[in-house]
């Protein structure tokens, strides 16, 4: 399909457009797919603003029993 692929790249993109998968093959062994790309968000300031409150306990030392575990 690697050839047919070159011949007809509009009309398959038009299909990954729709949703349709696409594989592409060579010697009858699958090579490549293509997929429609999603534009995806990258990294947002503060979208979990609120989800979490650090405690004010946060900085204490840990209890006793709790550093043992890291020294047993």
């Amino acid at each position: 399909m690697l050839g047919s692929a070159k011949t007809h790249l509009s009309r398959l993109l038009g299909e990954v457009e729709d949703g349709e998968v696409i594989v592409t093959a060579r010697g009858g062994k699958p090579v490549a797919r293509l997929i429609r790309f999603d534009e995806q968000p990258g990294r947002v300031l503060g979208r979990d603003a609120g989800l979490f409150t650090v405690p004010d306990t946060f900085d204490d030392p840990l209890p006793d029993d709790v550093l043992g575990e890291f020294f047993a």
